[in-house]
């Protein structure tokens, strides 16, 4: 352990020479770290310098104003009944008035009239982008079925970690967001698509139908260990059956891929 004496010098520069002496620092980086203080200067005319260190980092005089303090005694100007005056709704505990109170008119939200609704008995899908697919399937994660294979199913998008098993309540709509990244033809079953997912998903060779799940042939089909018999698919609900048997929608009960199916089961008995 040593220590180094400098004697006190009017002239900064000094200072600086002495530590450029003993190669302890430079003087650019002495330069860069000097503050000149907004004290006046000495009548003398010494240059006020002050070295910036851990000792007086702060925030700049003004920048940080203080709380004022309440109930501290009156001469605190916020003491007794802290600013609040005397009795009435704003000085009690968690009183106060309603952003919406409009001095006991009719609100807003009141005389404005109502639109729309929420419909209890939707069924609410869970949305997968087509790009999102093309993801997973760049990472590993979900392998596209080739020739003969059976289709992706929402279970292999739930163990490839696309979303959540408590999540799906009713099933998974394809969306077309990220269609310019689809580059991997994909055969795939799911509950709903949408127009542009069905032609980005045909545009690079793939294939999609939309098949309906009822409650418990989803839960059959998400967590088949919890059944000893798997439970047949129930057809769809009156209101569902023209989405499911439109051609458009690629609905499995469609003419179109029933037709398929009997080609598939005719070329695979012949061979």
């Amino acid at each position: 352990m040593f220590a180094i004496r400098f004697r006190l010098s009017t002239n900064p520069s000094s200072l600086v020479g002495a530590l450029e002496n003993l190669s302890l620092i430079s003087t650019k980086q002495i330069l860069a770290t000097r503050q000149f203080s907004a004290a006046p200067a000495s009548k003398d005319g010494r240059e006020v310098v002050t070295y910036l260190g851990l000792n007086n980092l702060s925030d700049n005089p003004g920048a940080v104003k203080r709380g004022r303090r309440v109930g501290r005694g009156i001469g605190s100007s916020k003491g007794k009944t802290c600013g609040r005056g005397h009795k009435g709704q704003k000085a009690r505990a968690g009183g106060g008035v309603s952003p919406l109170f409009e001095g006991g008119q009719t609100k807003f939200y009141k005389r404005i009239p109502k639109r729309g609704f929420k419909n209890n008995h939707a069924e609410a899908m869970v949305p997968l982008n087509v790009g999102t697919l093309q993801d997973y399937i760049d990472m590993g994660r979900l392998t596209p079925p080739s020739g003969d294979e059976d289709p992706l199913t929402m279970k292999d998008l739930v163990d490839a970690g696309v979303t959540k098993r408590s999540a799906v309540k009713y099933g998974i709509k394809l969306l077309g967001k990220g269609k310019e990244r689809l580059r991997t033809p994909v055969k795939i079953e799911i509950s709903r698509a949408s127009e542009g997912a069905i032609k980005a998903v045909e545009a690079v060779g793939g294939e999609i139908t939309t098949v309906h799940y009822n409650r418990l042939a989803l839960r059959a089909l998400l967590k088949p260990e919890k059944f000893d018999i798997i439970p047949k698919r129930a057809r769809p609900p009156p209101k569902l059956m023209q989405y499911y048997t439109d051609d458009d929608k690629r609905g499995y009960l469609s003419s179109k891929v029933e037709l398929k199916k009997v080609k598939d089961r005719l070329t695979n008995s012949s061979n």
